[in-house]
């Protein structure tokens, strides 16, 4: 079994300036996805504005903190699904249930060595 991280990426507001009705459908396709992948959810949180976001450089041996995100783009981070599957095909068909007003990059995950038990 293989861990991929879900990213999902929307424009920042969308959400907030929907109306009721789309927020309800995109809630839906959330709990369908939740009941569907079940316990290969291994972690999963939606993420606050970039508004919110500190971005941590090292230099020389010293710490820069820099409010809000670590690159300007037209979409944010607004979430993030950690999952455990056999294959990319099976994390496709599951993320295929997750609202449409994502761009949804799919990552396996690398094991490293030391890391973790």
């Amino acid at each position: 079994m293989t861990k991929y991280l879900v990213l999902l990426a929307g424009s920042e507001g969308e959400w907030e300036n929907a109306d009721p009705a789309d927020r309800e459908r995109w809630h839906r396709a959330h709990v369908t996805f939740g009941r569907e992948v079940g316990a290969a959810i291994l972690g999963g949180e939606a993420l606050d504005g970039t508004d919110t976001a500190t971005t941590l450089r090292r230099r020389g041996g010293s710490v820069e903190l820099t409010d809000g995100p670590y690159a300007e783009t037209a979409e944010y981070l607004g979430g993030f699904y950690l999952l455990e599957a056999a294959d990319l095909d099976q994390v496709v068909k599951w993320c295929a249930l997750l609202p449409e007003i994502y761009s949804i990059e799919i990552r396996p995950c690398i094991q490293i060595e030391g890391m973790t038990d």
